[in-house]
C-alpha cells in the first residue's frame, strides 16, 4: 500500500512576504538530500529561526522535510 504525502499548504504570497522558519529536529539521522534542503535554508543551528521571502520554492523546500521545519509565522 503506497504512502500518501501531504502537500504543503498553498497560500498566496503577496509581494515582499516574509515567513518564519524554525528547525525543531536534528537532521544527524536524515538522508543527505534532506541535510542538504535544511543547510539551503540558511540553517545553522537546531532551535534556529530564520526569515526568507515566501516565495514558491522556499514552501516547496519545507514541504520536503515537514518533519524537520516549522513554519513560525
Amino acid at each position: 500500500m503506497a504512502r500518501i504525502r501531504k502537500k504543503a499548504q498553498v497560500t498566496p504570497a503577496k509581494a515582499g512576504a516574509k515567513m518564519q522558519l524554525k528547525w525543531v529536529r536534528s537532521a544527524i539521522a536524515a538522508p543527505v538530500k534532506h541535510k542538504l534542503v535544511v543547510k539551503g535554508l540558511g540553517f545553522t543551528r537546531l532551535n534556529q529561526v530564520v526569515e526568507r521571502e515566501d516565495t514558491p520554492s522556499i514552501r516547496g523546500m519545507v514541504a520536503k522535510v515537514p518533519h524537520l521545519v516549522e513554519i513560525v509565522k
